[in-house]
């Protein structure tokens, strides 16, 4: 009986299950998959402290792996990290309140364990945000703030706002403008020089001065420009080519040796077929728990939106926010992929052939997103918009007031 054959990549030949057995390709694929965890784990040489803060606060805590615990033990948090490969020494941490080292937030990535009750109340308590993700980059919760919800004031301006087509239209074409400007500066920034990177950039610089007249069309036709520009942005750098070692061994899709493109905005992306496309959702999920904490901090309202439609259960305005943001994701996680040199073991390839971030690799990448300058512009040009501008002095100081205030520099009060 002839033995089971292995595919050997670029090889044209195939090796016999038999030679190697079944023990040892086991232990060679779990020795892939805790050596990349082991190296994923190592800080990378470049990486400033700096970049990985926020202004005033610690930086992000990101947990992942099996077996996770987020527990209270007299009056302190203890954290311990989740188990991704064997063998692994187990992290923990210790915090106080009014800790000057408090992350500024606390990051889940896929994994299992537990988090007790007396933990969210002590992260808000200490206004420590607690984000879950999944393995597809959707946003599982994102708890522990301390915001009692919409303020009634803006809360009203936002809604008068969004119903008045006069006024809701201006700011989706805002947003959109705003996108395509940072779409601009992240082609010049990761994208290498090319005849299409050029084409693409010009089609941007005119539909920017376009949208920066009077806008005469509809949402549909706003769209559309968005659409268009779009394919022109993720066609400039669809063929940045990916760096691999290992796939002699074990092969990989030839799609995966280049960036790829990501499909247009009607199409879903949530189950990624490419390593990028996968990473670009941490990211944009990571985005998306800022905005909606954020949010929540200053009293808006997530659903109702000026740009995307409004249904039940669908953040509408968090998706309208994200959307000048998202290429600043982009030059982020291309960036990223440039520095790396990745290997088979760093992704799974699911029943559905859905792309699955190795628990280290995502854990890094993560790391990787710090602050964003344009979050508190966003805001703060989505206030004046719709007309909010929070007062000098009110009698009872609000957290949302006191947020709103945060985002606006003294010498504008």
């Amino acid at each position: 009986m002839t033995p089971p054959q292995l595919p050997i990549a670029g090889t044209g030949r195939a090796i016999s299950k038999r030679v190697l057995g079944r023990e040892a390709l086991a232990e060679l694929a779990a020795g892939d998959w805790a050596g990349r965890a082991r190296f994923w784990a190592t800080p990378a040489k470049h990486a400033r402290r700096s970049r990985l803060r926020d202004s005033g606060a610690g930086q992000p805590l990101i947990l992942s792996g099996h077996g996770m615990s987020l527990r209270i033990n007299h009056g302190t948090l203890e954290v311990r990290n989740g188990f991704t490969h064997y063998p692994q020494a187990r992290e923990e941490w210790r915090f106080f309140r009014g800790d000057p080292e408090l992350p500024a937030r606390i990051i889940l990535l896929d994994g299992s364990g537990a988090v007790t009750l007396d933990v969210l109340a002590w992260l808000a308590e200490q206004n420590v945000p607690l984000l879950q993700l999944d393995w597809r980059g959707n946003v599982v919760a994102a708890i522990g703030t301390n915001s009692l919800g919409a303020e009634p004031i803006l809360l009203q301006r936002q809604v008068t706002a969004a119903k008045d087509r006069q006024r809701a239209l201006p700011v989706a074409v805002w947003l959109i403008r705003e996108k395509l400007r940072s779409s601009r500066f992240t082609l010049l920034r990761s994208a290498p020089a090319s005849p299409i990177r050029d084409a693409a950039v010009r089609r941007l610089e005119d539909d920017i001065a376009r949208l920066g007249q009077p806008w005469a069309g509809s949402k549909a036709a706003l769209l559309g420009v968005e659409g268009r520009c779009a394919e022109a942005y993720f066609t400039a750098w669809r063929n940045i080519p990916l760096v691999w070692k290992g796939t002699s061994r074990r092969p990989i899709p030839d799609a995966w040796r280049i960036v790829g493109t990501r499909a247009a905005r009607k199409r879903r992306n949530r189950y990624s077929r490419h390593p990028v496309q996968a990473m670009l959702n941490y990211g944009y999920a990571v985005l998306e728990s800022r905005l909606r904490i954020e949010t929540a901090c200053i009293g808006l309202d997530p659903g109702i939106g000026f740009l995307n439609e409004m249904h039940p259960d669908r953040p509408a305005l968090i998706l309208d926010l994200m959307e000048p943001l998202r290429p600043a994701i982009d030059a982020i996680v291309l960036s990223f992929v440039a520095a790396q040199t990745f290997a088979p073991a760093d992704f799974t390839i699911g029943k559905n052939g859905t792309c699955r971030l190795h628990p280290a690799l995502a854990r890094r990448l993560v790391a990787e997103i710090g602050p964003l300058d344009g979050l508190k512009p966003t805001l703060v040009g989505l206030l004046d918009r719709i007309g909010h501008k929070p007062p000098p002095a009110i009698q009872h100081r609000s957290r949302a007031w006191l947020a709103q205030r945060g985002l606006v520099p003294t010498s504008q009060l």
